[in-house]
């Protein structure tokens, strides 16, 4: 494993990526092939020009009140990426050692994602080579570094992230912030349409994050991160979070089945997947 930054440019292809893969049984597709692997915070209009989105800040959101709240920066500590699919996927979990038939591991992590702001669109993360396979599942954690020597070679490149997994950087009707959290999450999203990589041609594979959720409380106000509840902002990070298939890179599901990231209130289910904060 190794420590990585995804950078606010748009990265090259062949960082080193996915923790897990588990290939479709029976007729799957065979061999290797690439995936890219994208992140967003705003879908596209479909009259928009097809590119990957250039990554811009500001990123502004208001309420009926008048707040306005503005992402300067927003930066995740993120490990063990995993595509599983759920009909092998008990055999994956159940099958000593990391490399046995329909399964492959390959972990890395942490390693440090920029969101993309102010620019609809999917902006490239990292590419990685995954089995050829069907999967239905993503899986991935925000965790802060730790004692793993992986770990200190992160913390190393970035010491502003000791005992920190999310850090934002903003301000709330004009007063400058930083909200940093410890949050500790393992969380677990289903593709709509299972994503079939076959080796024909790379396959886009989109992480949505709706900022707009993080800082608001149930009945739709934003929250000064200032004096927010930590608790509930990191409920909403987590219910924050859509995977799909993007090859336009438009930040939409190619299929139009996504329905965009949980909105609803700390009550409402989100994600599969636990937390630790």
């Amino acid at each position: 494993m190794r420590s990585a930054t995804i950078n606010q440019t748009l990265c090259a292809a062949g960082l080193a990526a996915l923790a897990a893969a588990c290939s479709d049984a029976g007729g799957a597709p065979s061999g290797e092939a690439q995936l890219a692997f994208n992140v967003a915070t705003r879908a596209r209009p479909a009259s928009s020009v097809a590119a990957l989105a250039a990554v811009v800040a500001p990123e502004t959101y208001t309420d009926a009140a008048g707040n306005a709240l503005t992402f300067d920066r927003v930066q995740i500590v993120l490990r063990e990426v995993e595509l599983e699919n759920e009909a092998v996927n008990g055999g994956c979990e159940n099958t000593a050692g990391d490399d046995h038939e329909g399964c492959a591991e390959v972990e890395i992590g942490p390693f440090l994602v920029d969101l993309p702001l102010g620019t609809p669109g999917a902006a490239r993360a990292f590419t990685a080579t995954v089995p050829a396979g069907t999967y239905d599942k993503v899986e991935f954690q925000i965790r802060e570094p730790d004692d793993d020597p992986e770990d200190q070679a992160f913390l190393a490149e970035h010491p502003d992230f000791a005992d920190i997994s999310v850090r934002v950087e903003g301000s709330y009707n004009g007063t400058p912030f930083t909200f940093t959290s410890d949050l500790e999450a393992d969380l677990e999203l289903e593709l709509g349409t299972p994503i079939v990589i076959d080796g024909s041609a790379a396959t886009d594979l989109t992480l949505l994050v709706n900022l707009d959720a993080w800082f608001r409380g149930g009945d739709g106000s934003l929250l000064d991160p200032a004096t927010a509840d930590p608790n509930l902002v990191a409920d909403n990070v987590q219910r924050s979070f859509e995977a799909f298939e993007d090859e336009d890179h438009s930040g939409s599901d190619d299929h139009g089945e996504d329905d965009g990231p949980d909105e609803g209130g700390p009550d409402d289910e989100g994600p599969s997947g636990s937390d630790d904060i």
